[in-house]
């Protein structure tokens, strides 16, 4: 790339690659600083409501901290060239497949406020030299603002590149009419996804952590198809690493089959909403998807199946995750860290309906086994289950979801 302005001093190099490698040291911190604030920014909801794209969006901005501050290892305080690579041309072929548009530029403007704070500190911190210090964030502050235009030219580059790539589009975006709630007639939708909407829909949304693992997601949609008893399925590319599926029938979708066929995909989770009729259920069922895969995300549950029928109170819970915390060690007190074995009895024991053989049962453990841990369990938790049977199941619930959320003190 053309250079704009001279090369640094070598004192001021020497200062920018010492800051630069012990802020390499410091990757996550970093990330999250930004990743969030930069991602409202972006000001799309059909963005922010798909956990998929909001985790490769978050490795799209770790993979631009690091080209900087690597590149200013490696030349210190000279223009840094964006690098689109395979991953994030994929992330932004998807959003244009999907119609998603992104103000990126709005999304720089933010990362950039709260990275410059970070490196201000860092070399106020560094410099005791006030004419080295001034040197440094000369030279940087060009550095930084020069690689924001040019990141902003390059996504909008791969934008129109994409763009021009896509057979698929208009089925894309008919879905998202769709899930985003636009008013569509149901012959409209029928005729451009070629999928009947007058039946029940059963929504999916599947994915893997790692998209070397992609290839996972076509075996999952092979063990998901059914054509018997007038079943059929629509498949969406959501993303690299992500698809969504409607399964769709004159009956409802049964669950439990659906769960076991997907049961020996290992590396793919999946994620279901509750079953809906026409084309609002279609919709419904495709939201509260989304609503389970996005909660499965916060928490950092290691779930491969969740059903959000099962999950809704803790999504409900957990939106600020402190506020959870509090809420589950007010409940449980001391059984918020005890033996799994006795949270897992009394949460099964109160879905039973406090029936301590139907729970042994479902334990697969000897009555009085179940008997044993239910009340050594309720000896541990600060609220009695006899007392607020509800807060309990709740409160464990959300650590079943979230084993690590008491963990640490988030302060």
């Amino acid at each position: 790339m053309e250079e704009l302005w001279s090369a640094p001093p070598r004192e001021v190099a020497e200062a920018i690659r010492a800051l630069c490698q012990r802020l390499l040291t410091d990757m996550d911190s970093l990330v999250d600083a930004f990743a969030k604030p930069s991602l409202v920014a972006q000001n799309d909801p059909a963005l922010l409501a798909d956990a998929s794209l909001v985790e490769e969006d978050r490795v799209l901005n770790r993979s631009d901290l690091v080209q900087w501050l690597t590149a200013n290892v490696q030349q210190p305080g000279r223009r840094v060239e964006p690098y689109v690579g395979p991953r994030t041309a994929a992330y932004i072929s998807d959003l244009v497949s999907r119609g998603i548009a992104p103000d990126f530029a709005g999304a720089w403007r933010v990362a950039l406020g709260i990275g410059w704070r970070r490196w201000l500190e860092e070399c106020v911190a560094e410099c005791d030299d006030p004419g080295l210090l001034v040197g440094v964030l000369d030279v940087s502050a060009r550095s930084l603002v020069q690689y924001a235009l040019d990141s902003v030219a390059a996504l909008r580059q791969a934008g129109l590149a994409a763009a021009m790539g896509h057979t698929d589009a208009d089925g894309i975006a008919m879905i998202q009419l769709i899930a985003s709630g636009a008013p569509v007639a149901e012959d409209h939708a029928e005729g451009r996804l070629r999928h009947r909407m007058a039946r029940w829909h059963l929504s999916l949304v599947l994915w893997v952590d790692d998209p070397r693992q992609a290839d996972a997601l076509d075996e999952a949609i092979a063990a998901v198809r059914s054509p018997a008893g007038g079943r059929n399925t629509l498949v969406a590319r959501a993303s690299a690493t992500s698809r969504w599926i409607w399964i769709s029938g004159e009956a409802v979708p049964d669950l439990h089959h659906v769960e076991k066929d997907l049961a020996t995909t290992g590396e793919v989770r999946v994620v279901v909403g509750r079953p809906g009729r026409g084309l609002a259920g279609f919709r419904s069922s495709h939201q509260d998807a989304l609503a389970a895969q996005a909660l499965v995300s916060r928490l950092g549950s290691g779930r491969r199946f969740t059903a959000y029928a099962d999950v809704e109170l803790i999504d409900a819970l957990t939106k600020d995750r402190a506020g959870a915390r509090r809420f589950v060690v007010n409940t449980l007190g001391p059984l918020a860290e005890a033996d799994t074995a006795l949270r897992q009895a009394l949460l099964t024991y109160v879905q039973c309906g406090f029936n301590t053989t139907r729970a042994a049962a479902n334990l697969y453990a000897h009555r009085n086994t179940v008997e044993r841990r239910v009340s050594r369990a309720n000896e541990l938790s600060t609220v009695k289950v006899e007392d607020n049977p509800a807060h309990v199941a709740a409160a464990l619930l959300v650590l079943e979801m979230a084993p690590d959320i008491v963990a640490a003190d988030p302060d």
